[in-house]
């Protein structure tokens, strides 16, 4: 899937739902359990043990059936063996610029993390195509608008702390995509796959019925 089309799957999804777990067969159950919600953009985290030979399963086992992306990527070491395993973009929770510009190397989007004005600009300057807002709970829907007021052409992405209760706020406030993580997977802790589907459907659901 080449890159553009890649960006158009995720803008058109509105959400990217971030894997977090304490092992790679909760991540494949979790995966299985968010596509059946109707979310097909899915980060699978560095932090996952063994997240490497998961993404490599993910990416064999569904194809094109889903856009899969790697997250927590501190370096251009890691991003290259996430997308050599099946990886479609790369997010970080911090701005290397060596790691994007690998990922132009290889035509893969990459969407480094940012908090101020500053570190947006400094993002796009260095070629990313979409900035990862974070830690959104600590910064809040509002910081959306704030930024985008003197530079309105960053395409921002919260992550952390987006929940169904804000998620209108954020998309309201101008994100192009929301980054939504234990929100979403809070029902895995106790092993209720069916609750992520369920879940997943309404932030399916409630995007959709903000951008109308």
């Amino acid at each position: 899937m080449k890159k553009l089309q890649i960006l158009q799957r995720i803008l058109d999804s509105g959400i990217v739902a971030i894997i977090r777990t304490d092992s790679s067969e909760k991540a494949i159950k979790l995966i299985e359990a968010i596509k059946a919600g109707g979310i097909s953009t899915i980060e699978v985290t560095m932090s996952v043990p063994g997240a490497i030979d998961v993404i490599k399963e993910i990416a064999n086992t569904y194809k094109d059936d889903i856009v899969l992306g790697v997250g927590s990527v501190l370096d251009s070491e890691t991003a290259r063996m996430a997308i050599l395993a099946g990886a479609q973009y790369v997010v970080s929770p911090h701005l290397n610029p060596e790691v994007i510009k690998l990922c132009n190397r290889y035509q893969v989007p990459s969407m480094p993390g940012a908090m101020t004005v500053k570190e947006v600009v400094e993002a796009m300057e260095a070629g990313a195509d979409i900035v990862k807002l974070f830690p959104g709970e600590v910064l809040g829907p509002k910081a959306v608008k704030a930024i985008n007021a003197p530079v309105p052409q960053a395409p921002l992405m919260p992550t952390g702390g987006v929940s169904l209760e804000n998620v209108q706020e954020w998309i309201n406030n101008g994100a192009v995509a929301v980054g939504v993580g234990g929100s979403l997977t809070k029902g895995a802790k106790t092993g209720d796959y069916q609750l992520v589907t369920e879940t997943a459907r309404k932030f399916i659901e409630k995007i959709k019925e903000v951008r109308k």
